[in-house]
C-alpha cells in the first residue's frame, strides 16, 4: 500500500503538473498550433517547474532539506522563493512577448498560489499540501479549458491527496486545505484573471 502511495506522490508531484499544464493550456490558447503552443507553454513549464525542481534536487543532494519533496516546513522557504522568482521572470516574458490571455492568467494564478502558500506556510505555520493544491488547481484550469471531461482528473487528484496522508507527509487537514486553496486560488484565480483579460 505504501508503494502505491509513493507512486502517486512521485508521478503526480507538483512539478509534473506544472510542467504539463502550461503546454495543455497553450495548445488550446494558440488554436492548436504546435510551435506557438510549445513556445509559450515551455516558457511557463521551464520557469515554473524545471528550474525550481533543479534547485530543489540539487539542494536535497547537498542535504539542505529532507528530500526533493521538502516535507519539513522550515525547509520550504528557499524552494518557494526560487519558484516565485523563476516564475516571475517567465511571467515577465509572457507580458513582454504578448502571450495569449490564457497563459498570462495561468502564470498569474500560479504566482498568486505561491504567495498564498508562503503566507500559510510561514505566517500561519501550517504545512499546507502543495501536492493537493497544485493538482486541484490543474483540474479546475483544465476543466475551464477543455470542458467537463477534464473533471475525470479528479480521480488522480484524490489518489495523490490520499498518498500524502498515507505516507504521513501531511495530516488530513493539511491536504484538505491544499485542495481548497488549489480550487479557490489556483483555479478560481485563473478564471477571474481570464475573465478580466478577455
Amino acid at each position: 500500500m505504501l508503494r502505491f502511495a509513493r507512486l502517486a506522490t512521485e508521478v503526480l508531484a507538483p512539478w509534473v503538473w506544472v510542467l504539463t499544464l502550461p503546454l495543455a493550456v497553450a495548445w488550446a490558447a494558440t488554436g492548436h498550433r504546435p510551435l506557438p503552443a510549445l513556445g509559450w507553454g515551455l516558457l511557463i513549464s521551464v520557469t515554473g517547474s524545471l528550474i525550481p525542481m533543479a534547485v530543489i534536487v540539487r539542494g536535497a543532494k547537498r542535504g539542505k532539506w529532507d528530500g526533493h519533496h521538502v516535507t519539513n516546513r522550515a525547509g520550504r522557504r528557499v524552494p518557494l522563493l526560487v519558484a516565485g522568482v523563476s516564475l516571475g521572470l517567465g511571467f515577465a516574458g509572457l507580458l513582454a512577448g504578448g502571450a495569449p490571455a490564457e497563459l498570462v492568467a495561468l502564470a498569474a494564478s500560479m504566482l498568486a498560489s505561491l504567495v498564498v502558500a508562503v503566507a500559510i506556510t510561514f505566517g500561519a505555520k501550517f504545512k499546507i499540501s502543495l501536492h493537493a493544491a497544485v493538482a486541484s488547481a490543474a483540474v479546475v484550469v483544465l476543466t475551464l479549458t477543455y470542458g467537463p471531461w477534464a473533471l475525470l482528473l479528479a480521480l488522480p487528484v484524490a489518489w495523490v491527496a490520499w498518498s500524502r496522508v498515507a505516507l504521513r507527509d501531511h495530516t488530513t487537514p493539511e491536504v484538505l486545505a491544499g485542495l481548497l486553496m488549489g480550487v479557490v486560488v489556483g483555479g478560481g484565480g485563473y478564471w477571474a484573471l481570464l475573465a478580466a483579460l478577455t
